[in-house]
């Protein structure tokens, strides 16, 4: 594993289209590997791809002690609303009130 470099705002790469994961690769698992260690390091609760400057569609979150994958994750649903504080790692730290669905 190895620790992958974070992305700050401004980076172009973070303003482009993610492609889909074709299929499970060991490249693809070092990947994820490698960017929950970089999640953990950088003491976030979530990381996606693009952070670590990898155009492909995964996102690593651990909220609650739980690492969690989701590759090519689509958003079937939403309803309701609600706000909460939020970090974000490409912000370099910045914390602000984000309001999110419910569910």
């Amino acid at each position: 594993m190895a620790l992958r470099k974070i992305r700050i705002m401004g980076d172009p790469v973070l303003t482009k289209k993610c492609k889909p994961v074709k299929e499970m690769t060991p490249r693809i698992q070092e990947l994820i590997e490698d960017m929950f260690e970089t999640m953990y390091m950088e003491m976030g609760v979530g990381l996606a791809a693009p952070q670590v400057g990898i155009l492909k569609r995964i996102v690593v979150i651990d909220t609650d002690g739980t690492p969690r994958v989701f590759i090519n994750p689509e958003i079937l649903e939403a309803a309701d609303e609600q706000p909460g504080t939020e970090s974000c790692l490409t912000q370099d730290g910045t914390t602000a009130i984000v309001t999110r669905p419910y569910y």
